[in-house]
Parts: C-alpha cells; structure tokens; sequence
C-alpha cells in the first residue's frame, strides 16, 4: 500500500517522541522533598528524592515562577492548572505565583505584566490566544525573565525559551490507526467510521482531524460520517444525536474530546446505540473507567501534564541545568508530548495521571 512509508515515518516519530517522553517523565518524577535518600552526586550534602538519581534532584537555588493559565471551565483546563500546583509543591526551592485563571487576554496580559515588575526568575504560560500574548511574552524574554509556553504557541520564536505542547496531529493518528486494526481484527469489509470533532474552527481539532484521515486513509479507509461540537457536555449529547440519526449503524466512532465524551455517551445511551468501537480523546478518567467497564474501546491521551512539565523545565532553566538522561546541556527548545492510545490492557497505567470531566 502506498501508506505504508508513512507509517513507518509515523513509528519513527513515534518512538523519538516517547523517548523524549520518557525523559521528561523522568524529570517530572524528581522532586527535593524531604523524604529523599540516595546521595545527590554533585558534592552537595543533600539528598535527592524521587527516581531520576541526577544531580538535578538536589535542591538548587531558589526560584520564583510565575504561572498563568486560562479559566479551569474544562476538565482539562482545570487538570492543567491543578496538576502545575501540585508539581510545583515538590520542590522545595521552588516559589510558584499563581495568577488567576482567565479567558480574557487583556487580564493575562496585566498578570505577565506583574510578574515582569515583580522580576520572577521563570514564567510558565499557558495563553488563552497564543498570538494575544505573544508581545507581552517577548517583553519577558527581553527582560531576561525565560518563558516556558504551554500548549497554546505564540505567533514568534522569541517569545519563549521553551515551548511543551501536546501533539494534536498525533492524536488523530493515534486514534486512525487503532481504528484501522480494529478493522483489520474483526474483519470488517466495509466498516462505517464515524467522527466527533472539536470546534472546526480552531487549528487545534483540524490536526486532529488531518491526523486521523491520514492514518485512516493508510488502510484505505476514510471517515463516512462526521459531525463537530464544542467541546461541551451540551453539544457532544447534541451533536451524536444528530449523527446516529444519520447513521442507523456505526463500526468505528472517533470522539475528540472526553469532556463533550460525556454527552456522546449520554446520547449513545439514550438511543441504546453501543453497536461500535467507540474511541475517546484527550483522557480524562471518566473514560478510562468506562474502557475498565467495557463501555469505551479505548481513548487516546492529550496530556493534562503539559502546565506541570513547564514547571519542572522552567525551575531547571531557572538553575540553568539540563534535563536528565539528554546529552545536550540545556533545556530543549521545543518539546512534543506523545498521544499513546489506552485500552483495557494498559489502562491501569494511565488511569493515574486521567482528569475529572
């Protein structure tokens, strides 16, 4: 098949991020909490805790990091803002600032401003409009303050030291190719694939979109039937309404988001329509219960840890350290998250780590 080079290209890519993954990961795992016991390695007579046994365990210098997010009106957004918190607790050299959750650009850009005068070592910045506080964010930068972007890019390479995002276009190739073993392990010969997207509008649910017609597209498959919502309970029961009625049989459905996931559900419940593989998206702990309970097929991840490894990045940029277990020095520039695909096999794994919708 004429996919089949992308595919490869898409398990290269793969393994490169989850190997980067995996590295943060073991970043995130360090903390200096008290509790620690191995010898720090470097000289100093503190003792590291957590599981990445680096130098960069031992408490440093203290550091004051400003945090800025968007309003917690998401079960993702509230994961977000709530695991950055708790990461930061681990560090006892570590000061985190944090500003209120906001919609409005205006008022994150008077928070960037605070944290400007207020001459914090480190910002971690997850924007309610990339482009909106892209200035305010150089003017950090040009202040000597590092800025750790999260999720939401700015519109130029100067705003930021380093940007962590998730990967959008990963997931709908995550969810295109477990969809497309799916057809392949229960033989189906014409299966119907359903979509759910996100607001059609934002770039964000068109990479999700691209990625699974082009991983679908790979086992020469396509999407037959698709609707979109807005990430809303409201919306996801309306918009799978709609789209069963169209559709009296479904193999496959890929929804975007667990959050809007909770009124596809409620919508496939309703109509005692529980015919198909049902994929969710971003992982949120109600779906991962619902795979356990065998009433989801699988979800695909969108991490609700990306706030949290800008707080660990920010702190080691802060100390200008490097991250454990990369031969490079200094933080990366750019980091993608992976989007794996948890199914009743590993999802006890995940479950942890899954956000409240």
């Amino acid at each position: 098949m004429t996919a089949a080079p992308a595919r490869t290209r898409t398990r290269t890519l793969a393994v490169a991020v989850v190997a980067l993954s995996a590295s943060l990961v073991a970043a995130g795992c360090t903390s200096n909490t008290p509790e620690a016991a191995a010898p720090a390695g470097n000289g100093s007579t503190q003792a590291p805790a957590g599981n990445a046994g680096s130098s960069n365990d031992a408490p440093g210098e203290k550091v004051t990091i400003g945090f800025s997010g968007p309003a917690a009106d998401h079960g993702w957004l509230g994961a977000i803002n709530s695991a950055a918190q708790e990461e930061a607790k681990k560090f006892s050299d570590v000061d985190l600032k944090v500003a209120e959750g906001t919609n409005d650009a205006s008022a994150q850009i008077a928070q960037i401003e605070t944290f400007i005068n207020d001459k914090v070592d480190a910002i971690v910045l997850l924007p309610t409009d990339g482009a909106a506080l892209t200035d305010v964010a150089t003017k950090a930068m040009n202040a000597g303050i590092p800025v750790i972007n999260v999720d939401r890019e700015f519109s130029s390479p100067f705003a930021a030291r380093t940007t962590i995002l998730g990967d959008n276009y990963g997931m709908g190739v995550s969810a295109g190719t477990y969809a497309c073993e799916q057809v392949k392990e229960k033989n189906l010969s014409n299966p119907v694939i359903a979509e759910i997207a996100g607001i059609d509008a934002l770039p964000l649910t068109q990479d999700r979109s691209k990625g699974f017609a082009d991983a679908l597209k790979a086992c020469g498959q396509n999407v037959d039937n698709r609707v979109a919502a807005e990430f809303t309970v409201e919306s996801g029961e309306r918009q799978a309404s709609n789209l069963i009625q169209a559709a009296p049989k479904i193999d496959i459905m890929w929804n975007h988001d667990d959050d809007q996931g909770i009124g596809v559900m409620a919508a496939l419940d309703q109509a005692n329509r529980h015919e198909m593989v049902f994929i969710g998206g971003a992982g949120s702990a109600n779906a991962m219960r619902w795979i356990q309970e065998g009433k989801m097929a699988a979800t695909v991840i969108y991490p609700p840890t990306q706030a949290a490894d800008g707080i660990n990045l920010a702190r080691l940029i802060a100390q200008n350290k490097g991250v454990s277990d990369l031969v490079q020095v200094e933080v990366p520039k750019r980091v993608v998250l992976n989007a794996p695909v948890v199914t009743k096999e590993n999802v006890e794994k995940y479950l942890p780590l899954g956000f409240e919708s």
